[in-house]
């Protein structure tokens, strides 16, 4: 018989939106008629905008027709893409970067989730906690941890609690760490690192042979103009990082998938004889290997992302979430609840009222007023007693969420 990987074990029996899922499921069915409003998980509701959709239709017409048919292409990605992906997104901030150290995909997750494959597995990982569970569980199920533990956390992991205590800013390992989670504006807290905050993860990372794994989806959510929009604006941050990118969240393609990653070549890791490689090569090694690349046509939609039409309309709908975000941040507040996030990213990171548990929370919020959040316990043993909303629901679902949330929950 086929023996099977036993790090999947070690997970808990669910993923926290598949827990999530199967109680909505159960709650309907006991109550059919009622209207459930989400702010749980984090997918978009605003439609790609009319630039996208134009560029897309293009593309389809040229799919039509053999003159201008494309099959298989480039494995990094299309270079009209990833040219104005450097021009707007880094060469813009002072950042220069080569056309091969830019890899398009079919998403984020996939990237943060794969990227652990070109690292071997007695690296020490550090995760800051709560974290987004791919971080954690894609390196649970490599090998890279020992067993879940009574107080939640997994043996050989190094856990960076983020709280209101430390104002939700991770603090540097005391040991030594080789790869290191971070993500900015982060997911679920919503909390931004200053350029000194982050110098000091860069300075770490190089003084410790460390890779910084550096999730930066929601940056163009970041309002305030002294927070950096790419690790790479720090000194030094090119020998030791890896940035992570996605359109979804800013251009809506959650249904349509494209994202970016980028992979700087001087950023290295070395054998267990001490012989220094370039992640890049692994990296595209890997890449040209497992993924045969986002269509055509969603490339071209993604290319109109940076025309000066698709940037103005991209900012209208990150301003519409961003709206919802103060709509949500201040309705909680008026309520009599500690809010926190909300200002340079388009999740609501609360502390539950009363000290409940952030599952009881969940029942009490969806019974209540039946609206769907994301217990803060699901991100990690920090997120006890907190509990996220996000600001990617319409505004009509918006405003009556918190009125529900006003008028009808018992606090």
């Amino acid at each position: 018989m086929a023996l099977l990987n036993e790090n999947y074990l070690k997970l808990p029996g669910n993923y926290l939106f598949a827990e999530i899922a199967k109680r909505v499921t159960s709650f309907k069915n006991q109550q059919p008629d009622a209207k459930i409003i989400r702010l749980g998980i984090g997918d978009v509701t605003q439609p790609l905008p009319p630039a996208v959709i134009a560029a897309m239709h293009d593309a389809v017409n040229e799919m039509a027709q053999a003159e201008t048919f494309r099959g298989y292409g480039p494995d990094l990605g299309y270079d009209f893409l990833i040219r104005k992906i450097i021009e707007n997104d880094y060469n813009s901030r002072g950042i220069t970067l080569e056309e091969d150290e830019v890899f398009v995909s079919d998403g984020a997750k996939c990237d943060v989730g794969n990227i652990q494959e070109i690292f071997a597995t007695n690296n020490t990982v550090a995760i800051t906690d709560p974290v987004y569970p791919v971080y954690l569980d894609t390196n649970v199920m490599a090998g890279r941890t020992g067993e879940l533990k009574n107080d939640g956390k997994f043996g050989g992991i190094v856990y960076m609690a983020c709280n209101a205590e430390n104002n939700f800013t991770p603090e540097l390992p005391a040991g030594k760490v080789d790869l290191i989670y971070l993500c900015v504006p982060n997911n679920p807290t919503g909390t931004t690192l200053p350029k000194s905050e982050l110098k000091k993860w860069v300075d770490y990372a190089r003084k410790n042979g460390a890779v910084i794994l550096f999730d930066s989806a929601y940056e163009a959510y970041i309002q305030e103009p002294d927070i950096p929009h790419s690790i790479y604006e720090v000194e030094g941050a090119k020998e030791v990082a890896i940035e992570f990118r996605s359109f979804s969240k800013t251009a809506g393609f959650t249904g349509t998938r494209c994202a970016y990653t980028v992979v700087p070549k001087t950023v290295l890791a070395t054998t267990c004889e001490g012989k220094n490689h370039s992640l890049n090569k692994l990296w595209n090694r890997r890449f040209a290997t497992k993924f045969n690349g986002v269509s055509y046509i969603i490339q071209r939609g993604a290319e109109a992302v940076y025309s000066p039409a698709g940037k103005q309309q991209v900012k209208t709908v990150v301003d519409y979430y961003m709206a919802n975000a103060q709509i949500i941040r201040e309705g909680l507040k008026s309520a009599g609840m500690e809010v926190y996030g909300g200002v340079n990213a388009p999740y609501i990171w609360l502390k539950t009222p009363n000290k409940l548990d952030s599952w009881d929370f969940f029942d009490k919020l969806l019974n209540e007023v039946h609206i769907v959040g994301t217990p803060g316990t699901g991100f990690g043993p920090s997120g006890t007693g907190y509990f996220r909303l996000t600001a990617f629901g319409n505004r009509e679902n918006t405003e009556e969420a918190i009125a529900r949330i006003q008028k009808g929950l018992n606090l």
